[in-house]
């Protein structure tokens, strides 16, 4: 579990060219939210600012090989 926990932390780390904590403290207020409301369920995504959407982009998009 460690050595996971460290290649995914170091796959993040190349990819975003930000450290593993700076990574954590932007994408931590990204939660959705359900609601229930006489008996109806939605749930709204989280408002995500352009610098969010960039690390989440830099986070899907592999960085090409050599």
């Amino acid at each position: 579990i460690v050595f996971t926990a460290l290649a995914i932390s170091r796959t993040v780390q190349d990819r975003t060219g930000l450290s593993i904590r700076k990574v954590l403290r932007d994408l931590r207020p990204l939660r959705s939210a359900t609601i229930e409301i006489n008996g109806a369920i939605r749930t709204y995504p989280p408002a995500i600012n352009p610098a969010q959407q960039a690390l989440l982009e830099a986070l899907t998009t592999p960085r090409a090989r050599h």
